[in-house]
């Protein structure tokens, strides 16, 4: 496989259309630290993004960045930091668990539609994009959105080349929002709360008028592995408040206040609430080393620790829970168990469960992303033919 590096958007063009007129494939990838996801690519070369980078447009005034789609994450977050703001979505670096190494590009985060914990007030890396410019499977440039969102169309646009995969197109360039960075914050923990309990816990908290950015639930079985085993004993509930100080102080007496009537309180104030929230998103348990699968499953906050029991019956697994129980980090002790996670999900209400690692023999025979119901799958086909008819995209990334 050749690595084809170009320096603009017209070398890129130029090496879609070629590829395209001889029905070369193309596996897309930018700094190559997610290209362990979705299901297997076969692709004869591969087109990476990392030397189209820099920030296009920056004026924190504006609270809106334009970057090349190669700009490392790296550079974006500390020209971002620079200006007093932030991406809202704070979003994670699967470096760790997936056991890969390289940089995260900011078009890579947007291609994969990257989220963490603050996603269940922010939204989704998608909810923060404005605009693209990438080169469909014809090699034509495309624009959509811009940096003031005017029409529902471009919107539209945006919105379903985020998440694609790199299945759609070849990202050259993106523009989001970046709101202002929180002053502080701090994280009230809440000891001792099985997994039930502690769903409960959550929904009251974020029921509350303090503004909770970040609600987890952190299992025995893991909780000695965050801040060096420095949580106080017993499983955590831990839930996150940030913005000017004043406020943040206020606003936790509340929390805690209420919070108290279901376990023991404590805080955690910045530097290790920081680091905290970071190694959550992060998934510190399961950076182990291994190819043993990990599940990232998305199911009604209610419904991650019924899951995660009904499993438990049948299959070795370890969890923790994320934005209010409804993200649940599962690894498996054994084989990745597609059916069985799957026919649960759905006999629970339904939800996504995709799988982000597991070894290269489990990954041949098992779907990484959730399948679609029919109507919505011949859809997706459809839209894939009018992008990329020649389907020399990351062929067989999505199914």
């Amino acid at each position: 496989m050749i690595d084809l590096m170009p320096t603009s958007e017209e070398q890129a063009a130029a090496i879609v259309l070629a590829h395209a007129a001889t029905n070369r494939s193309l596996a897309v990838c930018g700094g190559d630290t997610r290209s362990g996801f979705g299901n297997a690519v076969s692709a004869e070369d591969r087109l990476r993004s990392t030397r189209l980078s820099g920030i296009v447009v920056y004026n924190p005034g504006e609270m809106v960045m334009t970057a090349r789609s190669g700009t490392p994450l790296s550079e974006v977050e500390a020209a971002l930091s620079e200006g007093g703001q932030m991406l809202a979505f704070e979003p994670m670096d699967h470096r760790p668990v997936m056991g890969r190494s390289g940089e995260p590009t900011i078009g890579g985060v947007f291609a994969a539609n990257v989220s963490g914990p603050r996603r269940l007030i922010a939204g989704a890396a998608r909810d923060s994009l404005l605009g693209v410019r990438f080169i469909n499977g014809k090699g034509e440039v495309i624009k959509a959105g811009g940096r003031v969102m005017k029409n529902v169309t471009g919107l539209d646009l945006v919105k379903l080349i985020a998440g694609s995969y790199g299945t759609l197109g070849f990202l050259t360039e993106v523009t989001f929002r970046v709101p202002p960075r929180p002053k502080t914050e701090c994280t009230v923990v809440l000891s001792g709360l099985n997994d039930a309990e502690a769903a409960n816990a959550m929904a009251v908290a974020m029921a509350l008028p303090v503004e909770v950015s970040g609600a987890a639930h952190l299992p025995l079985t893991v909780t000695w592995k965050f801040l060096a085993g420095k949580l106080p004993e017993g499983e955590a509930t831990v839930l996150r408040i940030e913005g000017l100080v004043g406020s943040v102080d206020v606003r936790v007496e509340k929390l805690a206040a209420v919070m108290s009537a279901f376990a023991k309180v404590t805080r955690l104030e910045q530097p290790e609430s920081r680091r905290l929230w970071q190694e959550i998103r992060d998934v510190l348990p399961y950076a182990d080393g291994t190819t043993r699968p990990v599940w990232r499953v998305s199911v009604a906050p209610g419904t991650g620790h019924q899951l995660v029991a009904a499993l438990r019956l049948e299959a070795g697994v370890d969890a923790f829970y994320d934005w209010q129980g409804g993200l649940v980090w599962m690894r498996m002790e054994a084989g990745p168990e597609a059916e069985l996670v799957r026919r649960f999900i759905k006999a629970l209400g339904g939800g996504h469960a995709t799988l982000i690692r597991a070894s290269a023999e489990a990954r041949a025979v098992t779907s990484a992303f959730h399948p679609e119901p029919e109507a919505v799958a011949m859809l997706s086909r459809r839209v894939k033919e009018k992008f990329d008819p020649a389907g020399i995209f990351n062929p067989g990334k999505m199914g």
